[in-house]
């Protein structure tokens, strides 16, 4: 055995002494500890970059100085740096007492235990009764635990429409597949696009498939993405020959499939196109540019006499974690359930958005009034049972580019349902 010279144990046993006191290091305070002036100070790693992330923090805080008067929150800005200066921190042994996570980092932080699992906490600080029923996808991760409080909620895939063309060609708005195929043909009897789509882009091809899917079997692509439904079950197949059926009645403009979103949005806005679909974001421009005359319906794609209240769409986990290593774990996670909470009530209230993890009080007075299709959208929330994923939150990368590229040819004619069916179920079988 080689021997080690006097030079070199000194140094291995420097850095045992550099390294030692990281490890299960985590916040700064001691536990329980206070100042001279008994608070506590927690250190917060989250968003503070433009008005959608300042003024809910901000709000956050000034109502966590009334409710803990003892807590100061030290806030370390996030970088804009995909997760690096967190995941240094992790490394290093220096995570806050909070931090912000998406769903990469829950996945990551659980496989080293830098992120405090949270579901004996859902109960003892009563956020689990606060958030939407809806909201499980959100709340909890795929390993069925619970890593963080979240705020951000499900978003959702809309169908538009112009209110003055479907009065001026005597349409009325369809609430199954039955009235929609009708309409299709009606508008396009007169030269007008039923429904603009930019489907250059693959998500947009992946939410219309999906939201004919939803109409027959609520899960909709999420199933598939799962691997616990196939193309080739009945609801899958009928959704996709009923969309090859309702794109051979010229449901879609010429060229859907090489059209980007200010061709198709354009279509819509002036008039030529009946319908539109794009996220529920859409409806801040869509209010801009025809006022009063836009609408959003309940995808028109059930049988007859079935109305589905599944949404496509959703979101993922995410919100404010905690450290396992904070010296102050349990008053750091009542922090963390707080401010998520009252980071909801500020989006609400001051940002005018309602799509949030957690129900607010409909008795509070918001600050900015929503638009008419943003009130309807709140006023519907609790109406929603389920909510499947958007193209780019499918977890089975195999699924996903089959869904992609073969919900967008289903958008041209000469694409046979039966091809969709043998190649979704193909990269399914993959797996």
């Amino acid at each position: 055995m080689k021997k080690l010279s006097k030079k070199s144990i000194s140094i291995a046993l420097l850095s045992m002494m550099l390294v030692l006191p990281l490890q299960g290091c985590g916040s700064s305070t001691d536990k329980d500890a206070a100042d001279k002036d008994g608070i506590v100070t927690l250190k917060i790693y989250a968003q503070y970059s433009d008005e959608d992330t300042k003024i809910p923090y901000d709000y956050a805080v000034e109502q966590l100085a009334e409710a803990y008067p003892n807590v100061k929150l030290e806030l370390d800005v996030q970088a804009q740096d995909d997760g690096q200066k967190l995941q240094t921190y992790a490394a290093t042994g220096n995570l806050p007492d909070i931090y912000q996570v998406s769903l990469n980092q829950i996945n990551n932080f659980k496989e080293s235990d830098n992120i405090l699992v949270l579901d004996d906490y859902l109960d003892s600080t009563g956020f689990g009764d606060k958030v939407y029923d809806t909201a499980d996808n959100i709340l909890y991760n795929n390993d069925g635990h619970c890593y963080a409080f979240p705020y951000a909620g499900n978003e959702m895939v809309l169908w538009f429409y112009n209110k003055d063309l479907f009065e001026q060609y005597n349409v009325a708005v369809p609430t199954n597949y039955d009235e929609l195929l009708a309409a299709v043909k009606t508008f396009r009897e007169n030269d007008i696009t039923p429904l603009s789509i930019f489907a250059k882009e693959k998500w947009p091809c992946v939410a219309l498939y999906d939201t004919l899917a939803t109409g027959l079997n609520p899960a909709g692509v999420d199933a598939l993405d799962k691997g616990t439904a196939l193309a080739s079950d009945d609801a899958y197949t009928t959704a996709a020959e009923r969309l090859h059926e309702l794109v051979k009645a010229g449901m879609l403009p010429e060229g859907a499939t090489n059209l980007n979103y200010d061709q198709a949005a354009s279509l819509f806005y002036e008039g030529k196109a009946a319908m539109f679909i794009n996220g529920q974001w859409e409806i801040q421009a869509s209010t801009e540019k025809l006022g009063d005359s836009v609408d959003w319906m309940w995808y028109p794609t059930s049988n007859a006499g079935e109305v589905s209240y599944a949404m496509s769409g959703g979101g993922a986990p995410g919100g404010y974690a905690v450290s396992p290593y904070s010296e102050n774990k349990d008053l750091a996670v009542e922090v963390a359930a707080f401010i998520s909470e009252k980071y909801c009530e500020a989006k609400y209230m001051k940002r005018a958005n309602p799509l949030l993890a957690v129900k607010v009080d409909s008795s509070i007075e918001k600050e900015v009034e929503f638009p008419a299709m943003m009130q309807k959208l709140s006023d519907s929330l609790d109406t929603i049972t389920s909510y499947t994923k958007f193209d780019w939150g499918l977890s089975n990368p195999t699924v996903k580019v089959a869904l992609e590229d073969q919900s967008q040819f289903l958008l041209t004619p000469d694409y046979t349902p039966e091809e969709f069916v043998t190649e979704i179920d193909k990269a399914i079988n993959e797996e």
